[in-house]
């Protein structure tokens, strides 16, 4: 322990102790023993990259949802708790689940099916050359900046937890995922995923029973969002009401709108249609967990298996967040428009919200399950990320337009070094998210630029055989450039650099952004359809909905399982809960 006290700065915010450090060691140990243990398994490039399709629905669906459980979930979700209160769910209830049922009842047949090894190779069969180049382009710089933003809340929180500097904080949790990675490639990303889940819900639940034990329940909860809201300071601060920190519906606090059809517009059509759509069924970092799958009735099931812890993730996630706002005293005086110091970065933000509460109510055991819980859930998306990278730039780039015709083992080699190089990368663009005190916004206008534009091109792409390439790819870029745009010239997506002529800022201006790219891309793919030439129909058989067999989408063996293992039931009750979830709260 002496080595651990020697590397210390500063104060830190939480006093860890000798059980705390040994739990987060035992994490480590778990964590690595699974990369050892994976690289036996990766004898060629497609166990390295899609794990020889080799897993069952049970594993594939909780690593999708776990690589989602990441920095962005844990902090940006808790973050929006503090910040808009119970109207984040619809992250959860519209952005997500409605998504995931549609990608594994209807587009997981023509991933997996088409035996592609990735989003942008599927984009190279249906469109040529330009819209492949786009979009594998535009994706991997994607995950280099979400990675990025992994990297950069899983060193910040070591750095505020264990008082280490922020450099060796980064250095450390860039090495144990490379290690990880580099070894077992996609299968030890997968196994990790899985026990990542556990432990993340392991720490998070504890954290969200004590601390609404502290608040007296649920309602006392309320109560307490209630009286805060009517301070004098809270009013001033123009934090949102109580009705609409305790209401989902309709949401203004988290969109900005003053109008509440506009806000349930906004967050039906831009959250949950465009930027939830573009997000979950044809983001490679997700999809590339169901090809993994050993069928394609478990492809099938993995996002539906996904979505029954999905949609009780706001429980231990925005809760927190909630409690936080009325239990943490920074967080209650940034509410109220003051800027305490404080924090991973020196002053409290937001995205403090979760470890400044495990800061007041977790005791020493707890406190090192909860950490490791933290590091669980930053390296489960920080390996995603990477996972997903190395087989785009492999496969999608470098094999296809740098060095074509080598031997399998030469793209091994490639894509380990293809990681190496992502996680170097992620260090630095770790310092854009940094500028971010609600780590949700700049997410979210990165997947209005990246996924908006992309889903599109292929939802219409994928039920309109008329579709060209050409249209492809005009319509992706000029999609991605028009969300870009308007992020510009809306209030605060970029800082400084935000001219504020559109008077919309935060996720409302993420959700307009996105909604524009969408429908861009989409007039402009249908006026350059009709004037250019498509594919020949012959060549559209596992790339479009209406040439494709009923006998090719299917697994004829799933008739064979019982009812509760089947597709369409699953997708069924998975919709009907989350209905329920909504009209109740």
């Amino acid at each position: 322990m002496s080595v651990l006290a020697g590397l210390r700065t500063a104060d830190t915010l939480i006093d860890a102790n000798l059980v705390d450090y040994t739990i987060i060691a035992l994490y480590f140990v778990f964590v690595m023993g699974i990369g050892l243990m994976a690289r036996r398994a990766v004898s060629d490039s497609l166990d390295f990259f899609l794990s020889g399709r080799s897993l069952p629905a049970w594993v594939t669906g909780l690593a999708f949802i776990s690589a989602n459980l990441g920095a962005v979930e844990i902090m940006g979700m808790s973050a929006n708790g503090a910040q808009f209160g119970i109207s984040a769910v619809h992250y959860f209830w519209v952005g997500a689940i409605p998504a995931m049922l549609f990608l594994g009842v209807v587009m997981m047949p023509f991933y997996y099916g088409s035996k592609v090894r990735s989003v942008p190779e599927f984009m190279f069969r249906r469109f040529g050359t330009g819209a492949h180049l786009v979009n594998a382009i535009s994706f991997a710089v994607a995950q280099l900046l979400i990675a990025g933003v992994n990297l950069y809340l899983l060193g910040s929180i070591v750095q505020a937890l264990l008082g280490w500097p922020l450099w060796v904080a980064l250095i450390v949790a860039a090495v144990i995922v490379l290690s990880y990675i580099t070894l077992g490639g996609l299968s030890a990303a997968i196994y990790n995923e899985v026990l990542q889940f556990f432990v993340i819900v392991a720490a998070l639940l504890p954290l969200t029973l004590i601390g609404l034990n502290r608040v007296g329940g649920y309602q006392g909860l309320k109560d307490k969002i209630t009286e805060f809201a009517s301070t004098p300071a809270a009013v001033a601060a123009n934090v949102p009401s109580a009705d609409q920190q305790l209401q989902s519906w309709p949401g203004q606090a988290l969109t900005g709108f003053g109008s509440g059809t506009l806000s349930v517009i906004g967050i039906v059509f831009g959250l949950g249609f465009v930027l939830s759509f573009g997000y979950w069924t044809t983001n490679f970092v997700e999809v590339q967990r169901a090809m993994a799958s050993n069928s394609i009735s478990a492809a099938r099931k993995t996002p539906i298996i996904g979505a029954f812890p999905k949609m009780f993730v706001p429980f231990i996630v925005i809760i927190p967040g909630m409690i936080a706002a009325v239990l943490v005293n920074e967080i209650r005086e940034l509410k109220s428009g003051a800027a305490p110091a404080g924090g991973a970065s020196g002053t409290v933000q937001y995205n403090d919200s979760l470890i400044l509460l495990m800061r007041d109510v977790l005791p020493n055991g707890l406190l090192g399950l909860a950490i490791a819980g933290l590091l669980a859930a930053f390296m489960a998306g920080m390996a995603a990320n990477i996972s997903a990278f190395n087989t785009v730039f492999s496969y999608d780039l470098w094999q296809r337009y740098i060095r074509k015709d080598h031997s399998d083992d030469y793209y091994l080699r490639i894509g380990r070094l293809a990681t190496v190089g992502a996680t170097f990368v992620a260090i630095f663009t770790a310092i854009i998210a940094s500028s971010f005190s609600n780590i949700m916004n700049y997410l979210q206008t990165l997947f209005g630029f990246f996924n908006a534009p992309l889903f599109a091109t292929f939802i219409l792409g994928m039920f309109w055989k008329k579709m060209t390439p050409t249209a492809g790819w005009v319509g992706l870029s000029a999609g991605t450039i028009s969300a870009v745009i308007f992020a510009f010239l809306s209030k605060d997506s970029f800082g400084s650099a935000s001219l504020g002529v559109i008077p919309i800022g935060g996720q409302g201006a993420a959700f307009l952004a996105a909604s524009t790219a969408f429908v861009v891309d989409i007039v402009l793919s249908v006026l350059i359809s009709l004037k250019t030439e498509p594919k020949p129909v012959a060549e559209l058989r596992g790339l479009v909905y209406s040439e494709t067999p009923k006998e090719d989408l299917i697994d004829p063996e799933e008739v064979k399982l019982p009812w509760f293992r089947r597709t369409i039931p699953l997708a069924s009750i998975a919709l009907v809960l989350v209905i329920a979830l909504n009209f109740a709260f």
